[in-house]
């Protein structure tokens, strides 16, 4: 019925078959490449990476001391400022005891010089006038 031999058959089937095998092998060969040209690209990728992430570690250690630096640096200066703040209002509580005398020195002063004849000068107020200047040039001195 065919007039071909099933010999010849089966040869041209297997040549067909080992064409396409080797067809295949060369796609295969070509991928291979790739994937090993990628191979040696991503070990180049991950040398940067490992290098940048110890880079990174480097930076957060320098950061870390930086902000302590800067903490120890915030704290004295904080408590410098508190000092500062605690003598400024012990001025600032002497000068209100200091003004609050003045007042009453002048108060008695005035009072006084309503009650007393013009020529004769308190000597008690005098007094008090010569030991409160004396006390704000000792204290001025003493700042």
């Amino acid at each position: 019925m065919f007039g071909l031999p099933l010999g010849l058959f089966v040869e041209g089937a297997v040549a067909i078959l080992l064409a396409l095998t080797i067809g295949y092998c060369v796609l295969l060969n070509q991928r291979l490449k790739r994937l090993h040209q990628d191979k040696d690209v991503m070990r180049q990728m991950v040398a940067d990476l490992v290098s940048a992430t110890n880079l990174a570690n480097q930076a957060i250690k320098e950061l870390k001391s930086t902000a302590v630096e800067a903490d120890l640096s915030l704290t004295a200066r904080l408590e410098e400022a508190e000092r500062f703040g605690i003598e400024l209002a012990n001025h600032v509580t002497a000068g209100t005891v200091l003004m609050e005398r003045i007042a009453k020195i002048t108060s008695v002063a005035r009072h006084s010089q309503a009650i007393e004849p013009v020529e004769a000068p308190n000597n008690k107020v005098q007094n008090a006038l010569a030991q409160l200047s004396e006390r704000v040039r000792s204290r001025g001195a003493a700042a």
